[in-house]
Order: structure tokens, then sequence, then C-alpha cells
């Protein structure tokens, strides 16, 4: 009887007597990094960049401090990765938001109302933004997730403003980039300056009262810029 020699790769169960394969590797370290990543979120997004530290990072993913260098290199490259991810998640749901099917109004609407809901929803996103904006002005940063999926995030806007030119909604020729950077600035500044907003509104940023307001005063600040007054032609500029 030739006796068979186990694959090294496999492991023996007894009690099942089956030969079964481990996880692979790669799938191992994803959801290990997604720990980390997770880890690392709370407590870049509580404490900020100087405030963070590597060892409570690793203790709450359940790992060593060395294996986060191992895969980070560096406190810095770990926060960077946060501020990656972050920025691919915003980007992906903006991206993807099912809008096409609105009029250009109700459209770009939704969109401003989704600026506004990722940050109510998401407490350390504010705080994170801020520390990634403070970072990037005093490092040099590689190219990023952000970077790479903005051009998408400006179609989306631009196809919006050209239906919305058609049908005689909205302003001609509006420039799509500099319409999706004030409507960031604004709906999202009321998380990342709640201290001036709030002494100049008089509102609790953080009150459920306060969102709403400004949630909707944002959208409409936006829209009434853009729109075209009933009965009103607006001539392209020259």
């Amino acid at each position: 009887m030739v006796k068979r020699t186990p694959i090294p790769w496999q492991r023996y169960d007894k009690e099942n007597k089956n030969v079964k394969s481990p996880e692979p590797a790669e799938s191992g370290k994803r959801n290990t990094m997604n720990k980390l990543l997770a880890a690392a979120r709370n407590e870049f997004g509580s404490k900020g960049l100087g405030g963070a530290r590597v060892e409570t990072i690793a203790k709450e993913a359940g790992v060593t401090k060395q294996l986060v260098y191992h895969y980070y290199g560096s406190k810095e490259s770990l926060f960077v990765a946060v501020l990656d991810e972050s920025s691919e998640s915003i980007m992906s749901e903006l991206v993807a938001l099912e809008i096409e099917q609105l009029t250009p109004p109700a459209a770009l609407r939704a969109m401003l109302n989704r600026f506004f809901d990722q940050y109510c929803h998401d407490p350390l996103l504010g705080a994170l933004a801020l520390e990634g904006i403070r970072y990037h002005h005093a490092h040099e940063t590689p190219r990023n997730r952000f970077l790479e999926m903005a051009p998408g995030l400006i179609t989306k806007v631009d196809d919006i403003l050209q239906r919305g030119a058609a049908t005689g909604e909205f302003k001609k020729e509006i420039n799509p980039r500099l319409l999706l950077a004030t409507a960031a600035l604004v709906t999202t500044g009321w998380f990342t300056n709640r201290y001036s907003m709030s002494t100049l509104t008089g509102l609790n940023t953080a009150s459920p009262e306060g969102m709403a307001i400004w949630r909707q005063h944002s959208a409409d600040f936006i829209l009434a810029g853009i729109s075209v007054a009933p009965g009103c032609e607006v001539q392209a500029p020259r």
C-alpha cells in the first residue's frame, strides 16, 4: 500500500476526515489591513495625526505594532492610507448615485444633499478632512484615489448642468469644476468649520434642527445661483 504524503498547504480535519485548503494568504492580509484601517480611522479622527498612537491602533486591530510598521512603514503613511480609503468611499458613492432619471434641479439637489449627508452620517469625516488639509499643505503626497476619481464626478455634474441648460432650467456654460468646488465648500463647511458656522448662523451645528436648516439652505443657495428665473432667458457670457 502506497503511503500518500500530505500536500504542505493542506490541512487535515481529523473529525470530519476531510482535507481543507486554508484561506489564501492575500485574503488574510487584506482582512488584517482592513481592521488596521478601521482602527486607524477612529484614532486619527478622534485624536488627529499628532495625538494618534500606533500602539493604540495595533491593539484595537488585534495585531502587533511591528506589523503596522511592516505594512505601512510609518504613522504618516498609515494616515495617508486612511485618507485615501475615505476619499475613495466618498467619491465612489457620489459617482454611483443614480440620479439620471431625475429632472436637472432634482438631480443636482440630490447630489448636494448627499454631500451633506456623507458628513452628517459619519461623525469622523469632518475631523479627518481638516486633518487631511493640514497634512497635504505641509507634505508632498502621492497621487491618490480622490484625484483619480474626481474626473468621473465632474463629468456627472457636467451632464446635469448640460441637461438643465438644454431644458432652460439652468444658466448656460456653468463651469462644472467651479460649481463642484463651491458646492463642496458650502455643504460640508457645516462640519469642517463648526465654530464659525455656529457663531454666524446662531445655530447648534450638532443639533438636528441646525443640520436640517443648513442642509436645505446650502442646496437652495447653489441652485438659486445657476437657475433661470421663469420667463427669463439668460444669454451666455461672451
